[in-house]
């Protein structure tokens, strides 16, 4: 039988993030930073010299293929969130309040809690960044489909404001021939909400990702050694008691 102050000083390697997991955050860290630089791109263009319609729409069409994969991605993970490991699963990372104060507690006691998993404050950030994943996802879709009639919205978008007799096929983006201005008029004021709701979503997503990357750093500083290597290599070693399980 192993004493008290054996089992606190035991170190034990733990499998924790599945290749799935990792392999869905590093690919969202290249596109977010792909999607961000040809974001800052399209709206300082003009600053940079770049004023032609055909390079507008250029730099559109690049960032909508981008933002492509970054939604398949996000789809993936939002499936393994259902089907994948257990602590890929979304039902292991419910955010609490309740946890989230026993946590902060606990630390302003001086104790040091050990989590396989995200610990309860990592559970709100991880929520918090997948809804604004969402909705960045869903507004840049619509985007894609009013602006330069892409999937999935844009054959729909082109038809509805099509004239009557114009095959919907031949709107071309940024030209009003065969469109009908008072229904792209009726359009406009939800492309612009979208618009906005992205743009801000964008700020938003890098101010949560400011965040993130200092809270991992002082939480492998001071609190939970191996954070990082874990999305790396999925393992955690983690000594003594641990407040979750596998």
């Amino acid at each position: 039988m192993k004493l008290a102050n054996e089992q606190a000083n035991e170190t034990t390697n733990y499998r924790v993030w599945d290749k799935p997991s990792r392999l869905f955050h590093w690919i969202n860290v290249l596109l977010v930073l792909s999607l961000v630089f040809v974001g800052l791109l399209m709206l300082f263009r003009r600053d940079l010299g770049i004023t032609g319609l055909e390079a507008k729409i250029k730099l559109k069409e690049l960032h909508v293929v981008i933002g492509y994969l970054f939604a398949a991605n996000l789809l993936f993970r939002i499936l393994w969130g259902f089907i994948g490991s257990h602590f890929a699963r979304f039902a292991n990372n419910i955010p609490s309040f309740s946890a989230i104060k026993g946590y902060k507690s606990a630390l302003d006691r001086g104790e040091n809690p050990q989590y396989i998993g995200h610990n309860p404050i990592g559970k709100l950030a991880v929520f918090v960044i997948m809804l604004t994943l969402t909705v960045m996802l869903v507004t840049g879709l619509f985007r894609a489909g009013t602006d330069i009639y892409y999937p999935p919205f844009g054959h729909a978008v082109a038809e509805y404001i099509a004239q009557d007799g114009v095959d919907a096929s031949s709107i071309k983006p940024y030209d009003e021939t065969g469109v009908d201005k008072q229904k792209l008029d009726e359009v406009k004021p939800y492309k612009s909400v979208a618009g906005q709701v992205h743009l801000y979503g964008a700020y938003f997503l890098l101010l949560l990702i400011l965040f993130h990357v200092i809270a991992v750093i002082q939480a492998e500083r001071k609190h939970q050694p191996g954070i990082i290597s874990a999305m790396f290599s999925g393992i955690k070693r983690i000594t003594g008691p641990t407040q979750d399980k596998e």
